[in-house]
């Protein structure tokens, strides 16, 4: 029977994931790999009011960043700043050795990052929407 390459959009290959994917991993990184991932979300809040959320995605001694968003009222208020931390402490307890967080490349959102102590490790030419992306980092450990 000829192999067909299909789209599917059922439960079957997240099963089939969870089957491979350690071996898969030891395979490819060389040493028996324990992947579980995790995500952690904080907020700020005013009252029953949220002015700031951000998400962190924990795996493999790694945290990274998926976003960080403040209201426009909010913002230049530390809030942004507040999050960041909270994230770096879930990170901290975790042992990752570094956050990293993607952002559109010389944007204002590097320009913050790089005051809360992040650093530019690598650019993405044309990334998503075709824009150049930043690749930001901080060293936890």
């Amino acid at each position: 029977m000829p192999v067909e390459i299909v789209r599917v959009s059922d439960d079957r290959v997240k099963s089939f994931f969870r089957e491979t994917q350690r071996e898969a991993r030891t395979t490819l990184w060389n040493f028996s790999v324990v992947w579980h991932e995790q995500s952690y979300d904080v907020a700020a809040m005013e009252g029953e009011s949220i002015l700031g959320a951000a998400r962190v995605l924990i795996a493999a001694s790694l945290a990274h960043i998926e976003f960080v968003i403040v209201r426009p009222q909010a913002r230049r208020n530390d809030i942004g700043r507040g999050l960041l931390a909270a994230l770096e402490e879930i990170g901290n307890y975790y042992n990752c050795h570094k956050m990293t967080i993607q952002v559109p490349h010389h944007s204002a959102a590097q320009t913050f990052l790089e005051a809360c102590g992040y650093k530019e490790e690598a650019v993405l030419p044309q990334h998503t929407w075709k824009i150049d992306h930043a690749v930001m980092r901080k060293f936890l450990l």
